[in-house]
């Protein structure tokens, strides 16, 4: 795999949640194609052995803007060589597997820039959220302070009991939800034909569309969100060491 000649330019961004059927796929396949018409060609990786990125990437059409993909599954086990970009890319997505070990979640996720976590309106799906966020952030170590974690909301229906509890648990989080993407038929149509909402008649996805640029927008601010983590945490540590002293009132 070819190495990124300016690693530091590079956002890294991870889909990940161990439940399948969670729409990782989908949400990476329609970053990427947004990111490709954008400019410039972004390097889309597939963990998953059963290769569903890779395969929408094959019916993906030769005029269609270039993205550069990957198959990794050998990186879910933790043997794998570290994962590169194509030399240009600027964003670098990685579609992760269900079912990764505890243990593997570190691993995973220690050098993302930005961490993506979908989920669905069902009770067995925030129950599988609540405890695999629980695990992230406990077993992996993960510092929510850190900004670069953040929810989506997938096959949503307003007005129903499975919404309002999604909504409830998600908000109990105090993780960014980024967008809420509606239970639609268009993301069927983009998966079979290598394409993403984005690249639509607008007509059709205009509600969609909205949705996948909020997601875009707060992963474009990935610099400054780190940026204001370490700035963040420099003031605590500056405060607890004792460094701003109070003037005393009344001295010359």
């Amino acid at each position: 795999m070819h190495t990124n000649p300016d690693p530091g330019n590079l956002h890294k961004i991870v889909i990940l949640n161990p439940k399948g059927g969670s729409g990782k796929t989908t949400l990476a396949t329609n970053l990427a194609s947004y990111f490709a018409r954008r400019g410039p060609p972004p390097t889309l990786i597939d963990c998953d052995p059963l290769g569903y990125s890779m395969r929408w990437l094959d019916n993906r059409s030769v005029q269609a803007p270039k993205i550069y993909g990957f198959a990794a599954p050998e990186h879910c086990t933790g043997k794998g060589a570290e994962l590169h970009a194509w030399p240009g890319s600027r964003q670098m997505i990685v579609d992760l597997p269900a079912a990764i070990p505890e243990n593997q979640l570190h691993y995973q996720t220690y050098d993302a820039s930005s961490i993506l976590i979908p989920i669905t309106p069902s009770e067995i799906d925030i129950y599988s959220a609540a405890r695999f966020i629980a695990n992230l952030l406990l077993v992996a170590q993960f510092d929510r302070r850190n900004r670069n974690l953040a929810i989506v909301a997938n096959r949503t229906r307003r007005n129903t009991i499975s919404y309002r509890m999604l909504m409830r648990f998600l908000t109990s989080l105090e993780i960014p939800i980024v967008a809420k993407f509606r239970d639609s038929q268009v993301f069927v149509h983009a998966a079979a034909h290598g394409i993403g909402i984005c690249d639509m008649p607008q007509y059709l996805v205009r509600n969609d569309i909205e949705q996948l640029e909020s997601i875009v927008s707060w992963l474009d601010n990935w610099r400054m969100r780190k940026f204001d983590a370490v700035a963040e945490e420099s003031l605590k540590e500056t405060a607890a060491a004792g460094t701003f002293t109070p003037a005393l009132a009344g001295q010359d």
